[in-house]
């Protein structure tokens, strides 16, 4: 008996420093990292730029109406001619039916002109005959003259009122197809401006509709060092929200300074095939106007390295378990808000730079 209670007091010991282990476990810890890229040499320099869409098209209504439904989201692909949104048909229906009655009640006045033009025409022909026999009285061939005119005339303005109705069914049927709202390019819902239920005035932006492409990444760039700058200056960008860096494109510089600031913006088309970069997004830009890069050396934010007691240099790096650690670094010089690792650290290796005052080594980590 006293065996068996021995064992399950063992069992119970056991069972409890698990559950105390599992109530020791500490949760993942949240920060913010970046995914340090290639380096510029010392003449580098670095600024904060914005992610700008391409071009972007803000698409309207031509008339008033009640909004009837919108069908697309926001950050919704579309392509050019899709069905975006509706107003309701209702008046433009009826406008329509009374100008398609319009039109046949004119095409039926055209058709009692004529029959009365024919017999003037006829009795006219007639007449004539008879007049140049010299054997009509005066009188009457004036009478079928004036008939004949008077019915010419009556012929001429029912057919101006066919013309007339025509146009007027057209555009009743163009302000019935404007109920409809397609889009005139291809491109993805930046932002929906109005809801079904609300009332569309004309030319009221409903949807914008934005080409990302490509994109640009704004930058304002202080007039001291705007000289040093030009079209094809080679340009590195990290986006930390999506963690992923670019190489800049064709850049295009503004002419005219911010009265205040003193800066000048400038715009670096970046390719977005797979279109990750979404406008308003932070990004980090580096120029280098020499155009060479620094050979195995990254550049990182200053605020992400560490000093140990010992007054060697570390950051803290994730590994692909979501680990964090910490790692010996070598740095270099200092430009803007960044430095120069010369060694310890690899391309695409992920850095902590925000939340690492939690952090210790093996700490689990999200972000």
């Amino acid at each position: 008996m006293k065996r068996y209670v021995f064992l399950l007091l063992v069992v119970l010991a056991v069972i409890s420093c698990t559950e105390s282990k599992k109530v020791e476990q500490k949760a993942p810890v949240r920060v913010k990292t970046l995914v340090v890229s290639p380096g510029m040499t010392d003449n580098a320099q670095t600024y904060v730029g914005i992610v700008e869409e391409r071009e972007a098209t803000a698409v309207s209504f031509t008339s008033m109406g009640v909004v009837k439904r919108i069908l697309v989201k926001e950050g919704q692909m579309v392509s050019r001619g899709q069905l975006l949104a509706e107003i309701d048909p209702t008046t433009s229906s009826n406008t329509v039916e009374v100008a398609h009655a319009s039109l046949n009640q004119a095409k039926d006045m055209v058709k009692q002109a004529e029959a009365t033009y024919n017999q003037a025409k006829d009795a006219y022909d007639r007449m004539k005959l008879l007049h140049d026999n010299g054997s009509l009285p005066e009188v009457k061939w004036i009478e079928a003259e004036t008939r004949l005119a008077q019915a010419t005339s009556a012929l001429n303005t029912a057919r101006s009122g066919v013309a007339s109705a025509t146009a007027t069914e057209k555009i009743a049927r163009k302000g019935l197809a404007d109920t409809r709202l397609y889009a005139p390019v291809s491109g993805v819902i930046g932002k929906k401006q109005l809801v079904a239920g609300e009332t569309a005035l004309p030319s009221q932006a409903v949807v914008n509709i934005l080409d990302i492409s490509t994109v640009k990444v704004k930058v304002s760039v202080p007039e001291a060092e705007i000289g040093s700058i030009n079209a094809n200056t080679p340009s590195s960008i990290h986006v930390d929200a999506i963690g992923r860096s670019y190489r800049g494109g064709r850049i295009e510089k503004g002419v005219q300074a911010d009265a205040l600031t003193h800066t000048y913006d400038i715009r670096i088309n970046v390719g977005n095939r797979d279109f990750k970069l979404l406008p308003g997004m932070v990004a980090n830009v580096s120029f280098n106007s020499s155009g060479t890069q620094a050979i195995g050396r990254q550049s990182v934010p200053v605020t992400s390295v560490q000093k140990k007691s010992d007054g060697t240099l570390f950051v803290w790096t994730v590994d692909s378990n979501n680990t964090a650690h910490r790692t010996k670094v070598t740095i270099g010089e200092t430009h803007g808000n960044y430095v120069t690792v010369v060694n310890g650290l690899s391309v695409n290796q992920r850095i902590v730079t925000e939340g690492y005052q939690k952090l210790s080594e093996g700490t689990k980590v999200v972000y």
